[in-house]
């Protein structure tokens, strides 16, 4: 069994004082034991000097930035920024795509159509929308499955071959001086969670085996749950029986990103963070929470994924986003720079992102030729989406709702789908065919940091409600700055 780093550590102290006085030589030292923790880290790595530096100082009683241990707390995302994402996409997209496509005959069509585009895009930025879809179609696949069943499929799937790489799994595929970072934080008095948009059981199942956290700190996406024996009756009103087993129920409750990563640690884990680390926008919101008005000392970091040799990482991007991180308060680790491995020995990056047989049984669109794979959106060149939604019934011309009420109703469907949004009132007149003037009250709605696809969503849900024949959608190309003042 792996010893705990901290025991390892101090074993190795003991070890050594033994050896100055001649009970133990240097040769019989164990060589796991005598590793030097976080020695996967670059030891000139600037993130490394400023994460043993705030460590340092939280944990001396005697410092003016000590914190005690029941407020140290440190929160991860996962995918990219603890493990591999870049080849192709994040473990859970690949896991579903398998499982569907396995099970074909049982799928319905519009969930393997989902999964045939993950297995397509490989080697692609990564589609519009793929994200919400994704976890759409898989809370499909997985209905009337236990917790269990899905712990065993993710289990199998750990033990498979990873794409890109030789010499490694899918279930090893970690980022090896972040797991070392993780462990550290452990060993000095640090509780920490993994707050990501991954599936949280998912999430149990892969950390199986690399890191000790108990279930409870897997915060992430959730998917609906129903008692097997439930049929149609809410929760409420139904009383859980013996032979009852719960299973998920084909829905889920929205993706666990941006300020939802928020909402789920206040309502979870009900202290800030001191320490944060992601690696793309949908981190952002839990990074500017955490040093934003702590009591402590608190910092976040974000994962530059800049490895082009050792990984599929784009260096020209990653240097744009550290520039951008910087200016908010946010620090940086870069995967090329502080990282003296990734993966460990004996992994290398093949430069394939498919087997001939796998991209044989793909569909007939050819797979491009390898390329780091890209978010939804640059954090440098964004878009603004402007949707102007009337309130009036499209056959009477009269409100819908009365004001109160019709922003109300907004914004249920837009918190539902998205991390923020800002809404202004306007009013607007028209004449209309019967050569009356009419009058309407008009919510202008303002989206940044996501999809054409998921505005359409929320403009489809917003006209069914509102009763509209249309929205007017304007999309603005951007740059935002979070500004931070010293």
């Amino acid at each position: 069994m792996k010893l705990n780093k901290l025991l390892a550590v101090l074993l190795c102290a003991a070890l050594a004082m033994l050896t100055l006085t001649g009970c133990v030589s240097a040769e019989e030292i164990p060589a796991e034991m005598a590793e030097e923790p976080l020695s996967h880290w670059n030891a000139d790595a600037p993130a490394l000097k400023a994460l043993t530096d705030y460590v340092a100082a939280v944990t001396d009683p005697n410092s003016p930035d000590y914190i005690p241990e029941s407020d140290r707390i440190a929160v991860f995302d996962l995918d990219g920024t603890l493990m591999c994402e870049t080849f192709p996409f994040c473990f859970e997209y690949m896991v579903f795509a398998d499982y569907a496509l396995k099970h074909a005959d049982a799928m319905p069509e519009d969930v393997l159509a989902v999964a045939q585009e993950i297995v397509d895009a490989a080697g692609k930025a990564k589609p519009d929308g793929m994200s919400t879809r994704q976890a759409a179609a898989a809370a499909i696949a997985y209905k009337g499955m236990t917790m269990e069943a899905l712990s065993g499929v993710v289990s199998d799937f750990k033990g498979s071959d990873a794409w890109g790489f030789t010499g490694m799994t899918r279930g090893e595929a970690w980022y090896k001086p972040m797991v070392e970072l993780f462990e550290m934080l452990q060993a000095n008095g640090f509780e920490a969670y993994i707050v990501t948009a991954t599936e949280r059981n998912i999430v149990r199942e892969i950390i199986k085996g690399t890191l000790d956290i108990p279930p409870s700190h897997v915060i992430g996406t959730e998917y609906g749950y129903v008692a097997t024996n439930q049929g149609d009756a809410a929760d409420a009103d139904y009383t859980y029986q013996a032979e009852d087993q719960i299973v998920f129920d084909g829905n889920y409750d929205g993706e666990n990103a941006k300020t939802c990563k928020v909402d789920a640690i206040v309502r979870e884990i009900g202290q800030q963070p001191v320490l944060a680390f992601g690696n793309s926008s949908g981190d952002l919101a839990m990074e500017i929470y955490t040093i934003s008005n702590n009591p402590y000392r608190s910092a976040a970091y974000m994962v530059l994924a800049d490895d082009g040799e050792r990984e599929y990482g784009d260096a020209d991007s990653a240097a744009e986003k550290k520039s951008d991180y910087e200016s908010m308060g946010i620090g940086v680790i870069s995967m090329r720079d502080d990282f003296a491995t990734i993966y460990g020995d004996g992994v290398e990056k093949t430069e394939m992102r498919q087997t001939a047989e796998e991209a044989e049984k793909s569909s007939t669109s050819a797979v491009s030729e390898p390329a780091p794979a890209q978010e939804e959106a640059s954090d440098t060149d964004d878009v603004q989406y402007v949707m102007y939604l009337g309130t009036n019934d499209k056959d009477t011309n009269k409100p819908v709702f009365t004001q109160a009420e019709a922003v109300e109703k907004a914004r249920e469907i837009l918190m539902a789908r998205f991390g923020g949004y800002t809404i202004q009132e306007a009013f607007g007149g028209w004449i209309g065919d019967d050569g009356m003037e009419y009058q309407e009250y008009t919510l202008v709605i303002y989206l940044s940091d996501t999809t054409e696809d998921a505005v359409h969503a929320a403009a489809d849900e917003l006209i069914a409600t509102f009763n509209q024949n249309s929205v007017l959608i304007q999309k603005n190309p951007t740059t935002t700055e979070f500004y931070l003042p010293n």
